[in-house]
C-alpha cells in the first residue's frame, strides 16, 4: 500500500480551496491499494474532507490532532509521525504538497524503486499550471490535462520538491521544522544524502502538476522563504551548508531503473565540496570547503554574521 499524506492550506480561500479539492480528488482516482491522510485542523477542512470521503468512500482519512509550533505552524516531524503511524511498518510514505496533481506514473515509479532499493528518497521537479476551474473527474482526465499541460504548462527550475517518497523507516527524526516554510525540503535531500540513500531524481519519470497561487495565506502574504519560520528551519536543519537541492541528487529513475547520475564540471566539483559534510558530518569543515569553492559568497556571509553581531551588541 501507498500512503500519501499531506497538510493543507486553510480552504477559506476559494482558490486555494479550488486546487486543494483537485488535487486530493486526483489522488483518490488511483485504482490501486492507496490510501490519502489529510493531516491538521485548519480552517474548512474538516468539510472538505468529509466531502471528498462521500466522494471516493473508503480512501480518505482525516488525523487533526498535529503538534504545531509557538506561532501554530504545524510541524513536519508531528506530521510525517502520524503518517508512520497510521501507515504501519513497513509501508510505502508519500508526502505531497496539496495543490498538487498526481497520475498514475506517480505510482507506478514508487513501486519500481521500491523494487531496486530498501532505503531510498524519491523527489523531483514539479510542472506549473494555472488551474481556475474544478477538474472533471471523467473517464480520460488524465489525458486532457496532460494536454493542457503540454500547450500551457511550465517545467518548474530544480531547487526543492513538492513530494517526498521513502519507505516508513526512513525520516524516523527530524527537527522541529514549520510546514509550508523553506528549509525543510532541502534538509530531506541532505539528510537522504548523508544518510547514504539514494536520492533519486524522478523527473522523467513522474509528472506532478502544481496549481499555480499566491501567497494570500502566509502572513502579509510574503512568499515562504521571507519569513522568520524559515530562518529557523534553517537553523533547525544545520545551517545554509544543509540546503541542499535537486542538484544533489545522486541517481535517477530511467527507463524504470535506478541508475548513477554521471558526475561532470559543477557537479562534481558540488560533490567535492559537499564531502565533508555528507561523509564525516563536520560543519566547520562544510564552512571551509565553501569558502574554498565560493569565496565571494563566503566572505559576504561572514560580513553579514558580524555585522550583525555588532548591531546587537
Amino acid at each position: 500500500m501507498l500512503t500519501i499524506f499531506t497538510t493543507p492550506k486553510p480552504f477559506t480561500n476559494p482558490h486555494i480551496n479550488l486546487i486543494q479539492r483537485n488535487a486530493i480528488q486526483s489522488w483518490l482516482q488511483m485504482e490501486a491499494d492507496v490510501q490519502v491522510l489529510v493531516i491538521g485542523q485548519e480552517a474548512g477542512l474538516a468539510e472538505a474532507c468529509q466531502a471528498l470521503q462521500e466522494s471516493v468512500p473508503g480512501k480518505l482519512r482525516h488525523l487533526p490532532d498535529v503538534a504545531r509550533n509557538i506561532q501554530g505552524t504545524p510541524l513536519v516531524s508531528s506530521i510525517f509521525e502520524m503518517a508512520r503511524q497510521a501507515a504501519g511498518p513497513q509501508s510505502l510514505l508519500a508526502y505531497v504538497n496539496a495543490d498538487v496533481i498526481l497520475l498514475p506514473d506517480f505510482l507506478q515509479a514508487a513501486a519500481q524503486v521500491a523494487g531496486q532499493a530498501e532505503k531510498f528518497l524519491i523527489v523531483g521537479q514539479r510542472w506549473d499550471l494555472d488551474v481556475q476551474q474544478p477538474i472533471d473527474f471523467s473517464p480520460g482526465w488524465q489525458a486532457r490535462l496532460q494536454e493542457d499541460v503540454r500547450q500551457r504548462g511550465r517545467l518548474h527550475p530544480p531547487g526543492g520538491s513538492d513530494y517526498f517518497i521513502f519507505p516508513s523507516q526512513c525520516f524516523t527524526a527530524m527537527p522541529a521544522f514549520a510546514i509550508g516554510r523553506a528549509g525543510w525540503d532541502n534538509w530531506m535531500f541532505f539528510h537522504g544524502r548523508q544518510q547514504g540513500w539514494p536520492v533519486i531524481d524522478a523527473t522523467q519519470a513522474i509528472q506532478v502538476i502544481h496549481q499555480d497561487h499566491d501567497y494570500s495565506h502566509l502572513p502579509n502574504g510574503q512568499p515562504h522563504y521571507r519569513l522568520p519560520e524559515t530562518t529557523e528551519n534553517v537553523r533547525l536543519a544545520g545551517g545554509r551548508r544543509t540546503i541542499f537541492t535537486l542538484a544533489d541528487a545522486n541517481y535517477q529513475l530511467k527507463d524504470k531503473r535506478i541508475q548513477p547520475i554521471p558526475r561532470r564540471g559543477a557537479g562534481l566539483w558540488r560533490e567535492i565540496e559537499t564531502l565533508p559534510l555528507r561523509r564525516w558530518k563536520s560543519i566547520p569543515l562544510a564552512e571551509l570547503t565553501f569558502a574554498i569553492f565560493h569565496p565571494v559568497k563566503a566572505w559576504r556571509e561572514w560580513r553579514a554574521k558580524i555585522s550583525w553581531k555588532l548591531k546587537h551588541l
